[in-house]
């Protein structure tokens, strides 16, 4: 049963991760756009002060320019580091500084603030592969952010970021898979 969950999982991250990497140039900077007006529209409709939010990768809705603006805003941002025993510390980051994490996606460079600096945030922003109609996300297989909303004790709202056609009727689902309370795509912001 779980192999076959597993299985199926596996199979529908290759088939996502195929449609974005096949996606223009043309395609990529009009979403961006997008994403970047809804996620200021989700930020500024629940008057966060501050928020975490990952650094997108190539293949991956750009969440730069969003970042960029919280900043600009007096927008307090936390992003994920990545840790060998599976867990994330946070940091604020310096300049514009990145490096490359444990798996390989882009990680902001700064002081180090520990596993509960996730805490004091008003909203996370999380990556997805796919999220379905009752709020499941389904990542990308690593469980960073299902282990680090799993142990939360008061969780902010958390919105998975995906393209317009991630946003599925169903996602293979696992005992340890954490719901979103909503996402955000190019067109639309869906709250569950």
């Amino acid at each position: 049963m779980d192999s076959d969950i597993a299985h199926q999982k596996r199979a529908l991250r290759a088939e996502l991760r195929e449609r974005r990497r096949n996606l223009t140039s043309l395609e990529r900077e009009d979403t961006s756009a997008g994403f970047t007006a809804n996620l200021q529209r989700l930020v500024t409709g629940i008057a966060a002060q501050s928020i975490s939010c990952y650094l997108s990768s190539n293949d991956e809705p750009n969440t730069r320019p969003f970042v960029n603006w919280a900043a600009e805003q007096g927008i307090r941002v936390l992003f994920p580091i990545s840790r060998e025993d599976g867990l994330l510390d946070w940091t604020v980051g310096n300049n514009d500084d990145e490096m490359e994490g444990l798996s390989g996606v882009p990680e902001a460079v700064g002081e180090l603030l520990g596993p509960i600096a996730i805490n004091d945030v008003d909203l996370i922003i999380v990556p997805a592969a796919a999220v379905d109609a009752a709020g499941l996300r389904m990542g990308w297989g690593r469980g960073y952010f299902d282990k680090t909303l799993g142990s939360m004790e008061k969780c902010p709202p958390v919105y998975a970021v995906v393209f317009d056609n991630e946003y599925l009727h169903e996602v293979p689902r696992e005992v340890h898979d954490q719901p979103v309370n909503g996402i955000v795509t190019p067109t639309q912001i869906i709250a569950f």
